[in-house]
């Protein structure tokens, strides 16, 4: 890897770590030329498939997309950040692992309806209701009782 300092087209590893649950390694590394250090980041770089969108258009996949999602259903409420990183990794794996070519967007939707429903249920009421354009009262108590049934059925 070229040095950012003198631009060197050399330098070494002088140590590495896995970070983010393992899923990304931290290395620093030095240049023999300047002597400097400095630190990258190594990530897998998944192909994900692409999005069918409800009126046909197909777009890629967005990982920031599914985040500011997730970030707004869960606005103001105490949910670690953590915790939503999480459920982002795992959408994205369920999203990844499907060795599809295309998935559908209602699909997402609903992967993201079930981690909000372990995560917070008032930010899982909250996208439910522009998921799935709730237009009355009625959309959002049938929700709130499919939650309670869900409850019962956990218990």
């Amino acid at each position: 890897m070229r040095c950012p300092y003198c631009q060197n087209a050399d330098t070494r590893v002088v140590d590495s770590r896995l970070i983010g649950e393992g899923e990304q390694v931290r290395r620093r590394r030095q240049c023999p030329s300047c002597g400097e250090r400095f630190t990258t980041h190594e990530a897998p770089e998944l192909v994900y498939p692409r999005v069918v969108k409800s009126d046909g258009r197909r777009e890629a996949f967005d990982e920031d997309k599914l985040r500011l999602g997730f970030r707004r259903a869960l606005e103001k409420r105490p949910v670690a950040t953590e915790a939503v990183e999480a459920a982002v990794r795992r959408v994205c794996k369920r999203v990844s692992g499907a060795g599809e070519r295309e998935v559908a967007a209602n699909v997402i939707g609903e992967y993201v309806m079930e981690e909000l429903r372990e995560l917070d249920v008032v930010a899982y009421v909250r996208f439910a209701s522009v998921y799935r354009r709730f237009e009355d009262v009625g959309a959002f108590r049938e929700v709130i009782e499919g939650l309670e049934q869900h409850r019962r059925d956990d218990d």
